[in-house]
């Protein structure tokens, strides 16, 4: 290892591999620093049962954010593959269980099965008008994620201004309500407003029509899409390319503290061989920024506070359906599970006095559908699937007094939930491992700051921001800047960041890159 590099990066996970493998490329001596065993962070995939070959994304899951464009540029050795159904939601309506279905792309089936549930295609007219007008302010939005900040009145002058006051100006709520009229088809529309957001859908931060927005604009279509080879696949590509342009990535490297005053900077890290630290120009720091101020020795406030329940299983089978449908359509998108727009509401109002929400929202994925590659040919063949379960409106709070009787407890509501549907008991389809264990492990705020160093288990490092200046005096700016010139935040608390997208790391490296001399 040298004395000294140009960048130093704290953190290996995606967002800080992306800008390894661009400040690489440029010709920087760039040095990673990754206190776990190996890169990723949350974007990992793991064998979590024991005795079990099956390799569960199991933090995140999906990936809409990540730009073609960073895939190209870095030369990713990448597949993400598109899922055949988008979505659908199991409803029962008088007496009588049925499906909300929507296909990828939509198609008579959609339509058909939204006059079933409605009793008319008026939601679906509206459906169909209200995500039109929203693909063409995610074509406006997308392409500016890669660029310097533009202002909230430029973007506005390039997109319809009803809609952006809809979505920009007014809490979220108040547009789903006058779209919509069916409660479920409310709630599927909503539920991407709150997915890692603890927010009423009329709450005045609009707080809830940032997180909706985050949802819908990937690449300028908002498509979900699943990484052959699970997420783990998305950060070892990443951390290929880094090697590859010469970037050096060190493991089992804790960072102690971060010292930059402008022009020079050093980073202290504890690794097998003891205390270490190097001096730099730049250092880039892919931990969230109140991680960042614990290690610049500043005081830390308010730790930001994760509001979801991770539930992976795997199953020995899919299971039936009480609506008759066919589980590998049902299971193939998303799998919407108690999340009318009441129920969302409901559930919230309960978390906000204190309480697990009785009925809680969640909604399921099923990895192996879209990529069995995840599995053994073994588990393939006898019809082996693994599920991951995100429930909605879980915050820290509600876990602080006794995080494991609180999870047993959340964990079985979420459960039944997904069972009330099930044609046939949910644990007769789950498999066991190789101690004769039930396949499944559930993850708490509180558990996944422990696991992977996330405050309070916030999955965003924070609250999103809107991806555009706010403010004149960023307009221009990567929106990656601190108070000190040569001390970058490339991670999901940049503007911008959030979920697995690249987008704090490629900033940042845009960012240093329009500095260095």
């Amino acid at each position: 290892m040298k004395d000294f590099y140009d960048v130093v990066i704290v953190g290996g996970g995606h967002n800080g591999l992306v800008a390894a493998s661009y400040l690489a490329q440029a010709g920087l001596s760039t040095l990673v620093l990754e206190q776990q065993r190996r890169t990723g962070g949350a974007a990992v995939s793991q064998k979590v049962f024991p005795g079990v070959d099956a390799r569960l994304s199991r933090y995140s899951y999906l990936v809409s954010l990540l730009p073609d464009k960073i895939v190209a540029d870095l030369g990713l050795s990448l597949e993400l593959r598109s899922r055949g159904v988008a979505s659908y939601t199991p409803v029962r309506r008088s007496g009588r269980d049925v499906g909300l279905m929507v296909e990828r792309p939509e198609g008579a089936a959609t339509r058909a099965s939204f006059e079933a549930l409605t009793g008319s295609d008026a939601d679906y007219d509206a459906w169909t008008a209200f995500y039109g007008a929203v693909g063409s302010l995610a074509a406006a939005i997308a392409p500016t994620l890669l660029e310097p900040l533009v202002s909230a009145a430029e973007l506005r002058s390039r997109v319809d201004a009803g809609l952006w006051d809809e979505l920009v100006e007014r809490p979220f709520g108040e547009a789903v309500e006058r779209r919509f009229a069916d409660d479920t088809v409310r709630g599927v529309v909503a539920t991407d407003s709150v997915i890692g957001t603890f927010a009423s859908l009329h709450d005045e931060s609009l707080i809830q029509n940032r997180c909706f927005l985050y949802h819908l604009i990937g690449n300028g279509t908002g498509e979900w899409r699943v990484p052959v080879g699970g997420m783990g696949a998305v950060t070892d590509a990443l951390a290929a390319a880094a090697r590859q342009a010469g970037a050096s990535l060190i493991t089992n490297a804790s960072v102690t503290r971060v010292e930059a005053d402008g022009v020079s900077a050093s980073v202290t890290w504890l690794g097998g061989d003891g205390e270490r630290s190097v001096d730099c120009s730049y250092v880039l720091a892919n931990v969230a920024p109140a991680t960042l101020d614990a290690l610049r020795g500043r005081p830390v406030g308010d730790k930001p506070e994760g509001s979801q329940l991770k539930v992976n299983l795997l199953l020995s089978r899919l299971p039936a359906l009480k609506s008759g449908d066919d589980p590998r359509r049902a299971f193939a998108g998303t799998f919407h599970i108690d999340e009318d727009y009441s129920q969302l509401e409901s559930a919230y109002q309960s978390a906000l006095s204190g309480e697990l929400p009785a009925v809680p929202p969640s909604e399921v994925y099923c990895h192996s559908l879209t990529d069995p590659s995840i599995l053994s040919p073994a588990l393939v063949a006898s019809g082996h699937h693994t599920l991951t379960v995100f429930g909605v409106h879980f915050p820290a709070r509600l876990f602080a007094s006794d995080n494991d009787a609180a999870r047993a407890e959340a964990t079985r509501r979420v459960l039944a939930g997904l069972e009330s549907y099930l044609a046939e008991p949910l644990e007769d389809c789950i498999a066991r491992d190789v101690d004769g264990n039930l396949c499944i492990e559930a993850k708490t705020p509180y558990d996944i700051e422990e696991s992977v160093g996330m405050p309070g288990g916030h999955i965003f490092h924070g609250d999103l921001q809107w991806p555009w200046a706010t403010d004149d005096a960023d307009v221009g700016r990567w929106g990656t800047e601190t108070d000190v010139a040569n001390l970058l935040i490339c991670g999901s608390g940049a503007r911008r960041g959030g979920a697995v997208s690249g987008l704090g790391g490629h900033n940042a490296a845009m960012s240093l890159l329009s500095q260095h001399p």
